[in-house]
């Protein structure tokens, strides 16, 4: 069982060419539920085993799952690695199971983060010099990252992958590997860049063209914790609310395009979402937007209500 385990990992790593953080999360899933087997049937699990297990298997696995507090977003993942690693076993092993889908993954609500108000962006920039007036070349990073995530729709991991050869020369677009190595064009405009050129003549070390645009204090990458630690800082300085996060920014940047005219598929490819529903979400916050207009200065609004 092991070994279909680890053949598993290896080919979401090497075939599938998965990050690594995903295919810990697909392993951990596996072993959640191999761990459950053991326990229901009362034996370790063989790569036998698992084509026998049957609807009432799988949904005693869920109902321990919700017993444990785990959210249905994580169940409904955990559901889909199992689906996964069944469609492997089946074409490395010849192990089948049908059962499997016939269970019915939790619902997820789908929801996006609210957007940040540009006087709040705008503010971060002298917040920043107060919060690291220490360390100018810190605050100059920091604003180069915000900047980068509000204006480019970034995720933390993309910044945060971003190296010094990507912006050598000042280039019009971006060629960005996001979830699932997808690569996109992405363009960045020049306030971005002035933000990025200041950090860049400040900085103590990393200048080599392979090295990481952003660094620590020591010298070496960001790591995606200091990016929200940065965040999180400017948050509390300004007394913003707590929905004001890293992937806030990102989400202020589907928002405004949004609202200045961008057609989804535009939006869609910026952002690099693979299905145009998780875009489609973005219409929802700018027509709530809309009506909230509509309500406090529509002459016929108040008949209405």
């Amino acid at each position: 069982m092991n070994q279909a385990v680890t053949a598993f990992a290896d080919y979401l790593t090497q075939t599938r060419h998965y990050s690594v953080n995903t295919v810990a999360a697909y392993n951990s899933d596996i072993l959640d539920f191999l761990e459950f087997y053991q326990d229901y049937s009362g034996a370790a699990p063989e790569l036998s085993d698992m084509a026998h297990a049957d609807t009432l298997c799988f949904r005693a696995w869920l109902a321990s799952r919700g017993r444990r507090a785990l959210s249905h977003k994580s169940t409904a993942r955990a559901m889909s690695s199992m689906r996964s690693f069944y469609r492997f076993l089946k074409k490395h092993y010849n192990v089948s199971n049908d059962s499997i889908g016939l269970i019915s993954s939790p619902k997820i609500p789908r929801k996006v983060s609210k957007a940040i108000a540009a006087s709040d962006v705008a503010s971060m920039h002298d917040a920043i010099k107060a919060v690291d007036s220490n360390e100018p070349w810190i605050a100059a990073r920091d604003w180069a990252l915000v900047m980068m995530m509000f204006g480019c729709g970034l995720r933390i991991s993309e910044a945060l992958s971003l190296r010094n050869s990507d912006i050598a020369g000042r280039p019009d677009v971006l060629r960005i590997t996001g979830k699932g190595n997808k690569q996109r064009i992405v363009p960045i405009l020049a306030p971005v860049y002035d933000a990025i050129d200041k950090y860049v003549a400040i900085r103590p070390f990393g200048a080599a063209p392979q090295d990481s645009l952003f660094r620590s204090i020591r010298g070496l990458p960001m790591t995606p914790r200091m990016a929200q630690k940065v965040v999180e800082n400017l948050r509390n300085y300004l007394q913003l609310p707590d929905y004001v996060t890293p992937h806030a920014l990102r989400h202020t940047f589907a928002t405004v395009l949004l609202s200045g005219g961008a057609d989804l598929r535009s939006l869609q490819e910026l952002l690099g979402h693979s299905s145009l529903s998780t875009t489609q979400l973005y219409t929802r916050v700018n027509m709530d937007e809309i009506c909230n207009i509509y309500s406090h200065a529509h002459p016929r609004a108040a008949a209405t209500e």
